[in-house]
């Protein structure tokens, strides 16, 4: 059982929510944020309104870049060599390191986003053009990956400071990967169940698969996907249960 864990939230998706408060109430109850670079969603200006939210509410800044694919939102998957991805990478990180550091703010960490990131999970081809394109850029960011998966070994070869992933909102396969969304009850959107799914996965490091079998999810981090219905139910629960049950939240 650990006694703290971060809770992340991949965010400056939807501009709706930005005006509206939903991003500002969700980005209040986590602990790190993983903004959108401008490719599969957001522009200079959700990223600077982000990055302020995240000021106000100290969460930890980090970047979220895709495969450069708008019209699909980043989640279908791109045939790209290695120079392509790194290009890719390097230059939606550095757009906004060069945000956040004109608002006198730091970026911590990179997750990348979508089909990038589950392709990298077993690519390693991938994960290393996403580190190589990172490094150009600040080779002291933390990359975040799927717990347990080949993504992490690669980038931690890489010279990189990793975090573990789980997630709280997505249900898993067998094998250890997320269940696509294109299959049913991929996403976990009964805030209780997804309170359940990260409890297990923050004091034991487990998670239960979608045939019912258990497996390990060691991880240091915990996402909620901001576009999740019931997302800002599912973090407020999460900020009352995980302290009663002893698990400090803070960032990576």
């Amino acid at each position: 059982m650990m006694n703290f864990i971060d809770i992340n939230s991949d965010v400056g998706e939807r501009p709706e929510a930005l005006l509206d408060g939903r991003e500002e109430e969700l980005l209040a109850q986590v602990s790190s944020a993983n903004i959108a670079c401008g490719v599969h969603a957001g522009d200079i200006s959700t990223m600077a309104c982000v990055i302020r939210l995240c000021a106000r509410h100290n969460v930890s800044i980090g970047a979220h870049p895709s495969y450069p694919d708008r019209a699909n939102f980043g989640r279908t998957e791109m045939n790209l060599s290695s120079n392509k991805i790194e290009e890719c990478i390097r230059s939606q990180v550095k757009t906004l390191v060069s945000v956040a550091e004109k608002l006198h703010c730091s970026v911590r960490h990179v997750k990348p986003h979508g089909a990038l990131y589950n392709v990298a999970t077993k690519d390693a081809r991938v994960s290393a053009a996403i580190a190589a394109g990172v490094k150009i850029v600040d080779k002291r960011l933390i990359l975040l990956g799927l717990a347990g998966s080949p993504m992490l070994d690669v980038w931690r070869g890489a010279g990189f400071t990793v975090a573990a992933e789980a997630f709280a909102d997505r249900r898993y396969e067998p094998d250890g990967l997320l269940r696509s969304r294109k299959l049913p009850g991929a996403v976990i959107n009964d805030p209780s169940e997804a309170v359940e799914q990260a409890l297990a996965i923050a004091k034991y490091g487990l998670v239960v698969a979608a045939d019912g079998s258990t497996l390990k999810a060691e991880a240091q981090t915990i996402c909620i996907h901001s576009d999740t219905e019931n997302a800002i139910a599912i973090a407020r629960a999460l900020r009352q249960v995980l302290p009663r049950e002893g698990i400090q939240i803070r960032p990576l």
